[in-house]
Parts: C-alpha cells; structure tokens; sequence
C-alpha cells in the first residue's frame, strides 16, 4: 500500500483507505492524584489545569476518541477508520470487535490512587450499558523510594474488613511492595488494587471505563472542595475474596536474537511482550493489528519504504492491514508489544 494514495481534498475519507503505522494524539486527563511527569515521556506540552494524571494513548470511546496524529490521515479518529473499514483495520478479529477491545495509556501517579475494583465481564449487573469488565495490567515506568503497590486481599479479609479501610489499617489487610521500574503488574477485573506516591506506568486495560472506589485517601479534590464518590456496595459485589496477594510478573523469554524477546502478560483480553535490541529485529503480525510502545531508545518502523520514527513515549497502532514489519533501531531499544488474542 502506498501512503501517498491516501488523500481527500474535501477533508472526507477516501472510499478506499490505504493504511500505514498510525500514531495518535495523546488525550491528557486531569487526576488529584496525577502529576506532570508525563510531559517527560510524551512529545506535547501538558495542559495548564493542574495534576495530570493520565495520558490515553489509544482509545476507541464515545467521549475520548482518538485521532490519527500525521500522515494522510491526520484527524481521522481510530473509531472512524474502524468504521470504514474494518477488515484492514482489524483483520481476523473484525468479526468479533465492533470497537478497538483495548485502551492503552500512562499513568502519572504522585499520590495514591483510591482503592478500587474493576468488575469482570460476567457481572452484567454491575455494568452500565455499551461498557465491559476491566482487566489490566501495567509496567511501571519510574518508582520514587516511597512508591507503593497494593494488589490483592490477605487471607481473612472480609467486607466489614473492606468496608471500614483507613490509611491507618489499609497494611492490614491489603498486600503490598515497592514498585520497580521494569516490573510488570497483572490485574485481573475483581482485584482490589491501588499505586502511586511517585509511580509513572503504562496501562493496558480493557475498554471500559468502570471503577468502583473503596476508600479514597481522604483526597480532597481541588476543583470541587470535596472528597470523591465511593462505589463501595458495587466495589464489595465484584470482588475475588480468594484472590491472595498479586505480586509483579515473572517474565517469559521467548527468544534471544536478533532481539531479546519477553512476554509480560498473556491473558484471554490481551497479550504484551518487551523487546530489547540494537539490531533490526520483526515486530507485527500478518492479519491481525498490534500496537507498539517505545519506552527507551530510538528507531524506526520501516514500511513500505518509509521510515515511522518512535523514540520514548511513542505509540504506534500497526493496523491488520500493514502486517509484519521491520522495527530499526539507532542503538539500543526497549519496546512494548501488544495484540488481541483472536479467540475469546
């Protein structure tokens, strides 16, 4: 395919899409418990309206779409191209997605995200219309001395136990460790969890936007004068009392050259692995899209003859259609990949 056919002079889309690595335009999120550390990781100035707490890196939702950063595309949103064509854009998996399944981004997080639980799929009572349950997972970025984890239940706890959480008894009955850069984390929807004081990851979640909040720190949002909404009822319901303490992932190596190559996550939602090399190595998959994210270093994408630059803080969505390509790096490289697995 040829980037350069891609064109429409009204500002339409043109009846016959030819894709290429797409990136997307961050959509900053303003969070009381979020920061401005993601201008370091992130080409784009934060907005000037106080913590920010999250960058969606890519989203198919109604009320945060994404739209295509550069190239003939520019403006389109994801839902769009999706829309017009859903085989180029998802492949083999466009039978079973009317929407992109997942929504990736980073999280600044300075002070401590509430406790909270997100529901898992089959609890369709506890989920509004047109949302899902939320698994994710993330890979912590940066980790001051103090940050923290929670994830998980110790053994006994109940809800009276969850129920009556302060930062006094929170160690009680949540388990939790330091946080290293590196780490990967796996949450599976029904997991209490909370992060921060100083933690900057990437997030891979399902495209849902339902949070159900146990206990909030007793943060007080600045823009309202007041605390938070709980869930804590909804947040009860979902929860795996039998869950245990979650602790960070133990990598896979996969293969060695020409990239050393790890998988983090697999789960029936979604797959990541991270690759690291100097030398051009293979990334993508022939019918099916992936997403790539740079987290050190410098390279291109080399497609169709062109080269997509990525460096840190990149995103890169490989559509169905673009298939299997060759990622070139300028020296050393760290990268994230992550697919949809064709069967759920």
């Amino acid at each position: 395919m040829d980037v350069g056919d891609l064109s429409a002079s009204d500002g339409a889309m043109p009846d016959a899409i030819s894709l290429y690595p797409l990136r997307f335009e961050p959509i900053f999120q303003y969070r009381l418990w979020g920061g401005r550390r993601l201008e370091e990781w992130l080409d784009a100035k934060l907005p000037d309206n106080g913590p920010i707490g999250e960058a969606w890196l890519l989203s198919d939702r109604d009320d945060f779409p994404s739209r295509v950063a550069d190239g003939p595309l520019k403006g389109q949103t994801l839902a769009e191209l999706i829309g017009r064509s859903p085989n180029l854009m998802l492949g083999e998996l466009a039978s079973q997605y009317r929407k992109f399944p997942l929504l990736l981004k980073f999280l600044d997080v300075q002070k401590m995200l509430s406790v909270q639980v997100h529901p898992p799929d089959d609890r369709t009572d506890l989920i509004p219309a047109g949302e899902s349950g939320k698994t994710e997972a993330w890979v912590v970025l940066e980790a001051e001395p103090g940050g923290r984890v929670y994830a998980g239940l110790k053994a006994g706890t109940t809800a009276g136990d969850l129920r009556a959480l302060t930062e006094q008894n929170a160690d009680e009955y949540l388990p939790s460790f330091t946080p290293v850069p590196g780490e990967g984390v796996f949450i599976k929807a029904g997991t209490v969890h909370s992060l921060g004081d100083g933690v900057v990851v990437f997030e891979v979640q399902q495209n849902s936007d339902v949070t159900f909040r146990l206990y909030d720190w007793d943060h007080i949002d600045p823009k309202t004068g007041h605390k938070r909404a709980l869930q804590t009822e909804q947040a009860l319901a979902c929860i795996d009392y039998a869950q245990g303490a979650i602790t960070p992932v133990v990598p896979l190596p996969e293969i060695a050259r020409p990239v050393a190559r790890e998988r983090l996550f697999c789960c029936p939602r979604f797959r990541l692995w991270r690759l690291q090399g100097a030398t051009p190595f293979r990334v993508g998959m022939e019918g099916s899209p992936h997403v790539l994210v740079c987290i050190e270093g410098v390279g291109n994408v080399e497609f169709n003859g062109t080269n997509f630059g990525m460096s840190k803080g990149t995103v890169t969505l490989l559509p169905a259609a673009v298939g299997a390509c060759t990622f070139a790096p300028e020296g050393n490289v760290v990268l994230l990949e992550i697919a949809i697995p064709d069967r759920i």
